[in-house]
């Protein structure tokens, strides 16, 4: 079995890639995040998952993006859309260089894993328009990957970075995850929870994952406030 890190947020996109990376035989390790989030409530969702599948190693990394800001998933003075129409600029939720970060992390924790496989769960179909969930990002990282490190440069192997869901709509995934089993029950989208950890459903994160569950002709399995 070959050693794998998947990046797990605890969301319904990294809990389908981890079932993926499972179903492929990877022997999966996951990495998570706690990098102050106002959703926080997602690294609980991680940890569960990552129990349900049995991964070798489930890392918690805490770091503070907080400390920068410029988004409203890191800074609670800026309030997250609600029901916000669709629009083509990239919208206030998105995290500065958020997923250069994160993969940056699983490139390290896969160096000293021996794993040359890195799966991450983004989209570039139904998503928010981030920019780090782009092809040509995901292309752009791998080529690092392989000039940035020791293993490498001495041609130990050859890193690549499996994003599995980056050219599928949202009920695709699901319709995927479904097939795969995925506990979506343990899974948490929402950008904006309650105190109680319900999901807010009028969020960006909620409606596209309440439209993509409709379109796949299922049902949602979480609390909604």
């Amino acid at each position: 079995m070959k050693n794998a890190i998947v990046l797990l947020s605890g969301g319904l996109d990294s809990a389908t890639t981890l079932a993926i990376a499972v179903a492929q035989g990877f022997n999966v390790s996951a990495l998570s995040f706690d990098y102050g989030q106002r959703h926080a409530r997602e690294v609980a969702a991680a940890a569960a998952l990552a129990k349900h599948y049995n991964v070798a190693r489930h890392i918690n990394q805490k770091i503070d993006l907080a400390a920068f800001g410029g988004s409203a998933l890191t800074d609670t003075s800026i309030a997250v859309p609600k029901d916000a129409p669709a629009s083509d600029a990239i919208p206030i939720t998105y995290v500065p260089a958020r997923n250069t970060i994160f993969l940056s992390f699983a490139l390290a924790f896969a160096e000293v894993s021996q794993a040359f496989d890195i799966f991450i769960g983004v989209n570039a179909i139904d998503y928010s328009g981030y920019p780090d969930c782009r092809p040509a990002f995901i292309e752009a990282f791998e080529l690092l990957a392989n000039l940035a490190t020791k293993a490498g440069v001495e041609r130990q192997g050859r890193y690549t970075i499996h994003a599995p869901l980056i050219k599928l709509t949202k009920a695709e995934i699901i319709t995927q995850g479904l097939k795969l089993k995925v506990p979506y029950e343990l899974t948490h989208s929402c950008y904006d929870p309650t105190p109680a950890g319900k999901s807010c459903g009028h969020c960006d994160s909620c409606q596209l994952r309440l439209a993509g569950f409709k379109a796949a002709g299922a049902t949602d399995p979480i609390t909604y406030a």
